[in-house]
């Protein structure tokens, strides 16, 4: 479990650069962009890179090896956390969007930690794995926020500047820590000529469902989350630390029940630790669209929709794992976060509009299709089930 918790340090370095972003970038853009609704494009742009980013990245992991591939997005990302720091100083909404952009593309390297975690260990403790890595982005959860609220103000720059510089140095902070993993994590160009197509992978059932619940979780949590600090600074007027605050309890809720979910998949099986974080979900929909938008409100509803997706998405991960051959993990696995944070790309891009236009009760209805659409899922008989006794 050595190169695991190496790996899990990483994460905890690298998942700064979204969770600041995601904290702060709203903000940002609400300041720079030349029209209100481009408020959440940074962020959505962000998105955008690790959904462009995330085949290629697999691909190129497959024929370099993971560790170079890791080190080499790390740097890229402090360079453009950088160049985040002198948008803001300058107030260039255009390079903030473009630097954010690629903050996203090192996430999608960062995303398949949680896959190279799983060629440490044995296939039974592929879920331990996964949500041993995911402690890390626990850890990012936590310090992230608080660190860019600290150095907001740093050096008499423009607000939040100070906190991209930060993290810079976190993002070069993961650099070393990556340092530490063999050399050989994985080059595997031999496998080039013996994986399995796309199409091939889309006529499991089973590899269907794990990336539509991957992709479930995501896009609804990035349409909720990527709202809330706009409809709760600009519309319902909370100061920056409450929704900072809130912020935080939901990435709380997204990582902290890694601490138990190899033990829930164990007890319960993916299938039923996915009906329950849909259920989570529902639930967290509910409180928002039905009950209020006072802070409690925001709060309860942001840390049940941080569960509900860790749930989901964790299960939906050990799923995957089950429905492809070794030969076949890179294409598998590129295409599945392909799929994933494209459909969190669009979810983040349109929730800009979405809470202008709909409202935030609305907003939150909007998602229930998708959620039920899993649902409808998980009970059809599926091929080469992974249910987990």
């Amino acid at each position: 479990m050595r190169n695991v918790w190496i790996l899990t340090l990483a994460q905890g370095f690298a998942a700064c650069g979204t969770i600041i972003l995601v904290t702060f970038g709203g903000i940002v853009g609400t300041r720079l962009a030349p029209e209100p609704y481009l408020a959440t494009l940074p962020l959505s742009l962000s998105v955008l890179g690790i959904a462009t980013s995330s085949l290629p990245a697999a691909l190129l992991m497959q024929r370099i090896g993971r560790k170079p591939a890791f080190i080499g997005s790390a740097l890229v990302a402090a360079t453009a956390a950088l160049v985040i720091a002198w948008s803001i100083a300058t107030a260039n909404f255009i390079t903030l969007c473009a630097a954010a952009f690629f903050i996203g593309g090192n996430m999608a390297f960062v995303q398949q930690y949680r896959f190279a975690a799983m060629e440490f260990v044995p296939p039974e403790l592929a879920g331990r794995a996964v949500s041993t890595v995911m402690i890390g982005t626990l850890g990012a959860a936590i310090a992230g926020p608080a660190l860019g609220q600290l150095a907001s103000d740093l050096g008499g720059w423009p607000q939040f500047t100070g906190s991209f510089v930060v993290l810079s140095g976190l993002c070069l902070c993961a650099t070393l820590v990556l340092m530490r993993l063999p050399l050989g994590v994985t080059a595997a160009r031999h496998e080039v000529a013996h994986s399995a197509s796309i199409s091939r992978l889309l006529k499991r059932s089973d590899y269907r469902l794990a990336v539509l619940a991957g992709l479930a979780s995501y896009a609804v949590m990035s349409f909720i989350m990527t709202a809330t600090p706009l409809s709760m600074h600009v519309h319902d007027g909370f100061t920056t630390a409450q929704t900072t605050f809130v912020i935080t309890a939901h990435l709380l809720g997204m990582y902290l029940p890694s601490l138990v979910s190899p033990w829930l998949i164990g007890v319960l099986g993916v299938r039923r630790m996915m009906v329950i974080g849909i259920f989570i979900n529902l639930v967290c929909i509910g409180i928002a669209a039905y009950v209020g938008q006072e802070f409690i409100h925001y709060f309860t509803a942001l840390t049940l929709l941080g569960v509900g997706w860790n749930l989901m998405f964790v299960s939906a991960t050990a799923m995957l794992a089950t429905t492809y051959e070794p030969a076949d993990r890179f294409r598998a696995q590129g295409f599945n976060d392909l799929a994933v944070f494209g459909s969190q790309a669009a979810a983040s891009l349109l929730a800009g509009t979405a809470i202008e236009t709909l409202g935030w009760k609305t907003l939150n209805l909007v998602a229930l299709p998708l959620l039920i659409f899993v649902l409808i899922a998980l009970h059809r008989p599926q091929k080469h089930s992974t249910e987990t006794p």
